[in-house]
């Protein structure tokens, strides 16, 4: 006890040391590495903690991944325009160019991603369909049903886990099958967490046929109405988010060790749909909105089970 203790005190340390860390564009000083883990910790704090129990030799590359998932994912709320939107991520689809050819724009996040790249030979593929995810969302917000939604999550979620496993040089079929499925629970559990944020600016993101199934008009879900058929329209979805879920645990014994730690952000996703139930899918409580301050004691706890 004395020895986890120890570790549980090291691991608070380094939260309370990293939450320090300040913004890149207004101290000079500041290193790119603590941008990213900067941003990461700022708007992605969930990812930030399961990220710091990585091991040295990968934990920044996967800073470096996260870090360039925000500044694509954030450019939604950024902009009122879709033009606008659409130039910036114009800009990251030319930058990824730029990295692979050794010509990294002065960007935090971009060179960044560059070393990670040069480390661990990061696919350009995943990279750019992180991109074209996002785009497309800027484009149209709805899904007209839960397999769009799945491949949405597919496209902008799990290429983050494939990405997280080419830097950790984690090789495995079975590693790669829990990546899809959980990053497709993670990217659907995403969805309907953004469901009282998005509502007030009139964006829909739950699948439209589930919606219609249960004869729930985006105007009740604009003005916050937690009615019958609503929790029933997030039950649904977030059923097929649990699914992917369990799946992906199902197959933990077929995958590295290694490996174990980059899905430690299951244990989150869990969380999550567990309290979602236990207030019978009222997306809008506001018990869900707040931090959860265990969490960082509980990833720490898993990480020594090598559990996720």
């Amino acid at each position: 006890m004395n020895s986890f203790s120890r570790v549980c005190r090291n691991f608070q340390k380094n939260v309370i040391l990293h939450q320090q860390c300040n913004h890149y564009s207004t101290h000079k000083n500041t290193s790119s590495t603590e941008y990213c883990l900067d941003l990461v910790r700022q708007y992605d704090y969930e990812n930030f903690l399961c990220t710091l129990l990585l091991p040295s030799e990968s934990r920044a590359s996967a800073f470096a991944v996260r870090a360039f998932n925000i500044e694509i994912a954030r450019v939604q709320d950024q902009v009122s325009d879709p033009r606008l939107g659409q130039m910036r991520m114009k800009f990251w689809e030319e930058s990824v160019e730029k990295i692979f050819a050794n010509d990294a724009p002065k960007h935090p996040v971009a060179l960044e991603l560059h070393r990670a790249s040069k480390k661990h030979k990061l696919s350009k593929r995943y990279l750019k369909r992180l991109i074209t995810s996002r785009a497309d969302q800027l484009a149209s917000s709805s899904f007209p049903n839960l397999e769009a939604l799945e491949m949405y999550a597919e496209n902008s979620v799990s290429s983050v886990y494939y990405l997280l496993l080419e830097a950790s040089g984690v090789e495995n079929i079975h590693a790669d099958h829990v990546a899809s499925h959980l990053g497709k629970a993670h990217g659907i559990t995403n969805i309907i967490r953004s469901v009282p944020h998005n509502a007030p600016r009139q964006i829909i993101s739950l699948p439209q046929d589930i919606l219609l199934q249960h004869n729930v008009a985006h105007e009740a879900i604009f003005r916050a109405r937690v009615t019958k058929e609503f929790k029933d329209v997030v039950f649904d979805v977030a059923s097929r988010a649990k699914t992917h879920l369990d799946k992906a645990r199902s197959l933990s014994k077929n995958i590295p060790k290694s490996a174990s730690l980059l899905f430690l952000p299951a244990i989150t996703i869990d969380s999550y749909l567990e309290r979602l139930r236990l207030l019978d899918f009222d997306v809008f409580s506001g018990s869900l909105q707040r931090r959860n301050n265990t969490l960082p004691f509980v990833l720490l706890w898993n990480k020594l089970l090598t559990k996720y």
